[in-house]
């Protein structure tokens, strides 16, 4: 008999409390799971000690028959209580720790959705504030339990048992990633298509893949634009031209003006030295006035060129808007200068007028021709 009892207590496992040992699920219970250490007792795994998560009942997440890791936390004559999360939570904080240090990014599941964000279970409680979730703003996230999301460490502190995690700061570094690429494969004089993100007073951003380039308002068009609302509009897809790349500071200058037609070529190739057209008087100065004569195109008329009378300022019979007729004077091509004239277009209507009015039998008949029948009589 005290053979046998010799036994017994040789075999008998000695534990101690903080030990980590293995042992086996023999009941499970709502509040409670009786677990198997090889100890002369079974040890008492409490519901709150299974999880750092909430758990409700212990058979939702263990089975009879289960084999778990479980550390020793109170050791009496009479009771034995073990913790498995404080075993899950030790593991989980040393690789929690290098995956911060590292700035890893990794996937985890989402385990509940709380109030101010979402929680997951990582051996500890892992929140995402709801500001770390996404780049933009989201108002229900009752689609997101269960979903699996890419995270970054933003806060690890086993001290406080505090680990903050974010998804947006995954989409930021894809977004910078895509952007740097994207600065590095571009090029002075490239064309690309492009979607406009906003309008300021000054000109429009205009996203092309992922970074947003400035056209400015004077690159918006060939013709003069107070606003860059007379032009584009936010969501517009546009052609646009690089004109300059700053690496340093992600700054790239874009023009739309660049990707049209020249106004210029088109004017000049529909309007001829000698022809009467008619042009709108842009603007007033003191030598005489620039009048459009298409698109984003005006040609001056010299203030001598304005009137049959001396003037002394072009205010004085013009105004800015009015539409007026002029005749081409020149046309350099070189130096995109057209030369045009109020007064002959005057005089050209004038004397066409005069023309129009001459008696029927009087037309057709130069005056060489008239004075000749007038001489014949004193023949």
């Amino acid at each position: 008999m005290t053979e046998e009892m010799n036994t017994s207590l040789t075999d008998t496992k000695v534990v101690e409390t903080g030990d980590v040992v293995q042992g086996t699920v023999i009941k499970v219970e709502d509040k409670y799971a009786l677990i198997d250490i090889g100890y002369k007792q079974d040890a008492l795994l409490a519901v709150n000690e299974i999880s750092n998560l909430f758990v409700e009942k212990a058979s939702d997440v263990l089975n009879t028959g289960d084999v778990i890791t479980v550390k020793v936390i109170s050791l009496s004559e009479d009771k034995l209580l073990v913790s498995k999360k404080a075993v899950d939570s030790e593991k989980s904080w040393e690789e929690l720790e290098k995956k911060f240090e590292n700035n890893e990014t990794f996937t985890v599941t989402i385990h509940d959705v709380v109030k101010g964000g979402l929680v997951v279970d990582l051996g500890v409680r892992g929140f995402i504030p709801a500001s770390m979730v996404e780049k933009h703003f989201v108002e229900d996230f009752s689609d997101y339990k269960g979903k699996e999301l890419d995270v970054k460490i933003v806060e690890c502190d086993q001290e406080k048992n505090r680990l903050i995690l974010s998804h947006r700061a995954v989409l930021e570094e894809i977004e910078n990633k895509k952007k740097e690429n994207l600065l590095n494969s571009l090029s002075q004089g490239q064309v690309l298509e492009g979607k406009v993100q906003r309008l300021t007073n000054f000109g429009a951003f205009v996203d092309i893949g992922g970074v947003d380039g400035l056209v400015h308002i004077s690159q918006l068009s060939h013709k003069r634009v107070d606003h860059p609302s007379e032009v584009v509009q936010e969501g517009d897809t546009v052609t646009v031209k690089v004109l300059n790349v700053d690496r340093d500071s992600e700054r790239i200058s874009l023009s739309i003006k660049e990707t049209l037609p020249s106004p210029w070529e088109q004017v000049i190739n529909n309007i001829q030295p000698g022809e009467v057209i008619q042009g709108v008087v842009k603007r007033l100065v003191s030598f005489g006035a620039f009048v459009e004569v298409g698109e984003g195109v005006e040609g001056l008329v010299h203030i001598s060129e304005i009137s049959n009378r001396h003037i002394g300022n072009p205010n004085e019979v013009l105004k800015e808007g009015e539409t007026v007729t002029v005749k081409v004077l020149d046309v350099d091509r070189g130096e995109k200068r057209i030369s045009l004239s109020i007064r002959a277009a005057l005089e050209e209507k004038e004397e066409q007028n005069m023309k129009d009015n001459l008696p029927k039998e009087e037309k057709g008949f130069s005056l060489a021709d008239m004075i000749g029948d007038q001489l014949k009589k004193y023949q």
